[in-house]
């Protein structure tokens, strides 16, 4: 039976201030970047660990870079993906009050990026349907870093590649007679 809607929504998790984002760009998602903010500070000899939370990503469509949505600030972790590779989950931890505070993407090979600190209340975002891949994030960002991330799950039809997720998916259905 064909899929009746090839795309899907995780609902944005977060507290939501600042300004609204929704990345983009033509053909399936090749790499992203994701910059970490660690307060970490000393007070008279002793170490403090505040507060680590996600300040911006960035991702590439074919060899096209989105903008930088949120800042380029603190630790930069990259993960480039393989030919036949894509994002199939987004997870982490978010604090309700202010920023994501942790950010993993898996994907289909079971290589994973991840940038933060694991802590505060947990999400976990996964395609509705089989065969789908990340499309785009969206969310809200301000001055500091993302206060709010949802993922847009789908499918991406690349002419005359021969390895298109819609080719795959169309081929695994079977027509009820």
């Amino acid at each position: 039976m064909p899929i009746k809607d090839p795309y899907s929504y995780s609902s944005a998790v977060g507290q939501g201030g600042g300004t609204p984002f929704a990345s983009y760009g033509e053909g399936r998602i090749t790499a992203v970047r994701v910059w970490e903010t660690n307060n970490n500070y000393y007070y008279y000899y002793y170490y403090y660990n505040s507060i680590a939370y996600i300040s911006g990503f960035q991702l590439r469509y074919g060899s096209t870079w989105s903008p930088v949505f949120g800042g380029e600030w603190g630790e930069k972790q990259e993960m480039e993906l393989f030919n036949d590779e894509a994002i199939v989950e987004v997870s982490g931890k978010y604090n309700p009050a202010d920023y994501i505070c942790y950010l993993v993407l898996t994907t289909n090979m079971g290589r994973t990026l991840s940038a933060g600190q694991p802590s505060q209340v947990s999400f976990n975002f996964y395609p509705a349907n089989m065969g789908n891949e990340l499309r785009l994030l969206s969310g809200r960002f301000n001055g500091a870093g993302i206060t709010s991330i949802g993922a847009h799950w789908g499918l991406v039809y690349m002419e005359g590649a021969g390895n298109s997720t819609l080719e795959t998916a169309l081929e695994t259905v079977t027509p009820i007679i």
